[in-house]
């Protein structure tokens, strides 16, 4: 199976490449450079090329705040791109995985989300994000669009490196104890997108490490891990100041994974042991 891959060189889709091959898959990875996802023709004859089985699309614009001041690029990215990538699926009559996010949802209550629940993002990534989520699931029946949340990986940033590398210099970090969700492994996700590519068992998916927890919480853990001695002081969102909304309830139900016979994702506190042996 010829499996195509949309942002290579972010965290996830790193990952997945690496999964496709290690399982004897043919991966082609492609980035900005190769090709422009907001570019129509450009998408076009990239995986027309390339002539894939699949298409697992990774690439986004993640800079949450940036999007703010960024509308229409962000909508350019998050919402022409899937779309584009989309309609060239539909021509070829292949299988599309689209990833997108927790901040789809309005992040209230302490409610788990399940897949089939009303949206209503507050910010401007995570309503083009859900624009994205439409457009795939207008143009295309065969379509899987998996919502993960909390991301981690060995290539690229990530809230555990930010959170070593302001240990070497400060002795007390502040952190946000009031937002709840799942720390995510890509290392664990790039499994379980290319188990579900090579099935028929379309839909809307939540795929997050198992458990909940604040971000504090999972600073703390960080620094547990790492054996790094560090304070860390809790504060509220409100406290902390950031230009973008951010979902303070990103609980996302699993259970139509169980349901379709995927194998769920380890705890985050697994993953996380496992990510810090990799990056030591």
């Amino acid at each position: 199976m010829k499996v195509f891959v949309t942002g290579v060189k972010g965290q996830l889709g790193y990952d997945v490449v690496r999964e496709l091959e290690k399982r004897g898959m043919e991966a082609v990875g492609v980035d900005i450079e190769e090709m422009d996802i907001t570019d129509a023709a450009s998408v076009e004859q990239v995986i027309k090329a390339a002539a894939p089985d699949a298409v697992i699309h990774c690439a986004a614009y993640t800079a949450v705040d940036a999007a703010e001041e960024n509308e229409t690029v962000c909508r350019m990215v998050n919402a022409d791109g899937p779309r584009n990538i989309a309609r060239v699926c539909r021509e070829l009559d292949i299988r599309m995985l689209c990833v997108s996010t927790d901040y789809v949802f309005d992040g209230q209550g302490e409610h788990i989300w399940e897949p089939e629940d009303v949206c209503a993002p507050k910010s401007v990534y995570g309503q083009t994000k859900y624009e994205g989520e439409l457009a795939v699931q207008e143009i295309l029946e065969k379509y899987f669009i998996v919502r993960i949340a909390w991301v981690f990986g060995r290539n690229g940033k990530n809230f555990v490196k930010t959170m070593l590398k302001l240990a070497e210099t400060h002795d007390t970090i502040t952190v946000v104890n009031d937002q709840f969700g799942s720390p995510t492994y890509t290392f664990d996700l790039a499994r379980l997108l290319v188990d579900m590519i090579q099935t028929d068992k379309y839909g809307v998916y939540h795929a997050t490490n198992e458990g909940f927890c604040s971000w504090y919480d999972f600073a703390c853990a960080i620094f547990r891990e790492a054996g790094v001695n560090v304070k860390v002081v809790p504060v509220t969102s409100a406290e902390y100041g950031a230009k973008a909304n951010r979902p303070m309830n990103s609980r996302m139900s699993k259970e139509r994974l169980t349901e379709n016979g995927f194998e769920r994702l380890p705890s985050w506190e697994d993953a996380l042991k496992r990510y810090i042996a990799e990056i030591a």
